[in-house]
């Protein structure tokens, strides 16, 4: 058993999955056994009965720039050693024995018997992330996957060699290599980790993320508005906004929304700092950029758009009348897709509750939106619809009846105190 499975179990944290090594065998006496080929560059299979992955020994060896360019060796004489040589940071080169679970069917890894010849343990003792050879710097994905670490173990520190290992890659231009894909899978996975801000800072000190996002490394350094503690930049306060999404437990859409929400900040012309003048709609279309560059998927980007562009609003909406409002809504299309409104109002949550002082605060807007929407989600459209046709009116006419339904409905909430 190896890698994160071990890395796990000596952290005193839940094994999800289990990883094996296989020493010593080829892929034909794999596939005797009844094992399922399933990697189309690497030699792993998945077992019979279980489906847990067990990948033959290999080694690796870069042969051309970025990702694609590995040559994979796979025999049995390829030795676990050599295995562990080829992994990336040192707390997850560590490998066991597997013995029979304590607790229910399957295996455990046997912690007393540990094959751990790159210092793993020690690291974890001391909670540092380093490389495990040189040949780190073979494989630029591993400069994300390690800011993804630094994501979830919040109290790992990263290794001042490995830090200037990542320094001297980017300065090379292997950042420059990465495939859109990898980028995206890795920044989706350390967005969801409990403290997302730890990947960027990572990133950062590298200068990755100048390569990989400088919409979003260009926000050091911006003042924030006087009203919003202008001791902290822009920049600081993304990291807080990104850790309170992780804080509120919000999905992909969300928190990415929530990286994405200021982009425009970074632009704003000098004479219109710090109040940030038409930051909204600038931040919206750099977003775009950001989606269409690193192949994001659709709920991601078009959540992430609502929210660069309608945040500004929302927080303000406590000062908006009934029309304002369902103006509001339908912008958000809040109607046909009521799910992804409250997705919206969560994402602006996290921003206004990601300050120095606010944490703790409260943010009425969210609940009183939702409110607002349910007001006028009860005028029944369809007998506006009819009634409107019954006496010849054209299809806009028909839009601006059921606007004007749905205003009135608002407005009655609002005298009523419901909304």
């Amino acid at each position: 058993m190896v890698g994160g499975a071990v890395r796990d179990a000596l952290l005193g944290l839940p094994v999800q999955d289990h990883d094996w090594v296989v020493v010593g065998a080829t892929p034909e006496a794999m596939a005797a056994q009844g094992y399922l080929p399933v990697g189309r560059d690497f030699p792993v299979f998945l077992h019979p009965e279980t489906r847990e992955e067990y990948a033959l020994a290999r080694t690796e060896r870069n042969s051309a720039r970025g990702y694609r360019g590995f040559e994979i060796h796979a025999a049995p004489d390829v030795t676990l050693e050599q295995d562990l040589a080829r992994r990336d940071l040192t707390i997850n080169s560590i490998a066991a024995p597997a013995r029979p679970a304590r607790a229910g069917s399957g295996f455990d890894p046997d912690l007393e018997a540990l094959i751990d010849p790159h210092g793993g343990q020690a690291d974890i003792r001391s909670r540092v992330l380093r490389h495990v050879t040189d040949a780190f710097r073979e494989d630029p994905v591993r400069i994300l996957r390690l800011a993804r670490f630094a994501a979830r173990f919040a109290d790992f520190t990263v290794a001042a060699e490995t830090q200037a290992l990542m320094r001297e890659m980017v300065a090379d231009g292997e950042a420059d290599a990465l495939v859109a894909e990898r980028v995206w899978q890795e920044l989706a996975r350390g967005l969801m980790e409990g403290a997302p801000s730890r990947m960027f800072e990572v990133l950062r000190a590298c200068g990755a993320l100048k390569k990989l996002l400088p919409e979003v490394d260009r926000l050091w350094g911006v003042p924030q508005r006087a009203e919003y503690h202008p001791e902290v930049d822009t920049g600081v306060h993304l990291m807080m906004v990104l850790d309170m999404a992780a804080r509120l437990q919000a999905p992909l859409a969300v928190r990415f929304a929530c990286l994405g929400h200021d982009l425009g900040k970074g632009t704003t012309p000098a004479d219109m700092l710090p109040r940030h003048i038409g930051h909204e709609e600038r931040s919206a279309r750099l977003l775009k950029g950001v989606c269409a560059r690193l192949r994001v998927p659709t709920d991601c980007r078009e959540l992430g758009e609502v929210v660069a562009r309608e945040h500004g609003n929302i927080h303000r909406s406590a000062e908006f009348g009934a029309a304002a409002l369902v103006r509001l809504l339908e912008r958000c299309d809040a109607f046909r897709k009521p799910q992804r409104f409250a997705e919206v109002l969560l994402a602006c949550e996290c921003d206004a509750r990601g300050r120095l002082g606010l944490e703790e605060s409260a943010y009425p807007q969210r609940e009183r939106l939702a409110r607002v929407l349910r007001a006028a989600q009860s005028v029944a459209t369809e007998p506006v619809a009819q009634a409107a046709q019954a006496a010849g009116l054209p299809g806009p006419k028909i839009g601006e009846m059921i606007h004007g339904a749905r205003v009135k409905a608002v407005q009655q909430a609002l005298d009523a105190g419901t909304a």
